[in-house]
């Protein structure tokens, strides 16, 4: 039957409704989103957004992060358009490493990209370990200088990128101890040489707003540049960095080797940007 619109068939509104939907996803802040939000954003009863989503994730288009149960595009999609970025591929990729870590060291984990003058969380299992001390994570900044995860991007950063990020640190993209940290060229210039030499970044309670905190990080590379970082992170009362070092590092390791070896086999489109 041909419609007014010169077509032979009508529009299939089931697939109209899906392709809404995978739109409404890719335009939501930092591309995740709650059940409700879509709903909001689709105009459709939240039965009908779950029912198309549960079929958006058996098709391997859309995937449900553990660490929040919000929904965001998963690896598939990237062969229908370019709404999924890098870093939330890393993330879907990383997301079964972090879960064998856990099992492993028992304190939480994050997957981490860098923003800006300092490094997001995209995936955690904070939400998960009966250790952690902070539950809703996913999203939450780090400080690039203060912060293992950042040392970590910060000291495989090749030059150019690694002089940007600087100048977001002095120009005011981090808050004020980074910015003197960044003016600090001795400081800088130790904090690569210590963490290059050792092969893995820490912090013992340098970042003053979290002080009790201690981390180990290691990076993601690809191509030997820095897509991401992975870490553990622990009470230092709990735990000395040795302690950690000794214990943790070896399952760190692995995580990280495991996360590498699949974005070997399916490399990203596009470098990290600063």
């Amino acid at each position: 039957m041909r419609t007014n619109s010169g077509a032979d068939y009508a529009p299939v509104r089931g697939l109209t409704r899906g392709l809404d939907l995978l739109r409404a996803l890719n335009s939501q802040e930092g591309g995740r989103s709650t059940l409700a939000q879509l709903a909001q954003a689709t105009g459709l009863h939240r039965t009908t957004v779950r029912r198309l989503l549960e079929t958006l994730i058996a098709e391997g288009y859309v995937r449900r992060s553990e660490s929040d149960d919000r929904y965001c595009l998963a690896l598939r999609v990237r062969s229908l358009a370019e709404g999924f970025r890098d870093e939330d591929w890393i993330s879907s990729i990383a997301a079964p490493a972090l879960s064998e870590l856990l099992q492993s060291v028992v304190w939480p984990s994050d997957l981490t990209t860098q923003q800006g003058a300092n490094m997001v969380i995209r995936e955690s299992t904070h939400r998960f370990s009966p250790l952690s001390f902070h539950r809703a994570m996913v999203g939450q900044t780090l400080p690039m200088l203060l912060t293992a995860a950042g040392r970590a991007f910060f000291a495989h950063s090749q030059g150019e990128q690694r002089e940007q990020i600087l100048e977001l640190i002095r120009g005011g993209g981090g808050d004020n101890e980074q910015a003197r940290l960044a003016a600090d060229d001795r400081f800088v210039t130790q904090l690569v040489a210590r963490t290059l030499e050792r092969g893995f970044a820490s912090n013992d309670g340098e970042w003053t707003s979290q002080s009790k905190i201690g981390a180990l990080a290691l990076p993601i590379l690809f191509k030997n540049q820095p897509v991401g970082v992975v870490n553990i992170v622990y009470l230092n009362r709990a735990v000395t960095l040795k302690e950690a070092v000794r214990r943790y590092l070896p399952a760190l390791q692995k995580a990280a080797s495991r996360i590498e070896a699949q974005l070997t086999d399916a490399p990203p489109t596009s470098p990290a940007a600063p």
